[in-house]
C-alpha cells in the first residue's frame, strides 16, 4: 500500500510540540494593521495550541493518525 501524503497547506500551518499539542499561528494580525491596538498586535505575535475540538481534524491533515 502507498505512503498518505500530508496535506501541504497544513505542514506549513502547524507544528508539533513535544508533549504531542499542535500549535498554530493566531489570526488577525496579517493586514490592516493601522486600526488595531497596539495591545492586541502584541497579544497575536505568539503561538496558540489547537483546540480539543479541531485537534482530530488537523491530525488527520497531518497524517498524524
Amino acid at each position: 500500500m502507498p505512503k498518505q501524503k500530508t496535506i501541504s497547506g497544513a505542514k506549513k500551518r502547524f507544528k508539533l510540540t513535544s508533549s504531542g499539542k499542535i500549535k498554530r499561528k493566531k489570526a488577525f494580525k496579517n493586514h490592516i494593521l493601522t486600526k488595531k491596538e497596539t495591545k492586541q498586535k502584541r497579544n497575536l505575535r505568539y503561538m496558540s495550541v489547537v483546540s480539543k475540538a479541531d485537534e482530530t481534524n488537523v491530525k488527520n491533515l497531518l497524517k498524524l493518525n
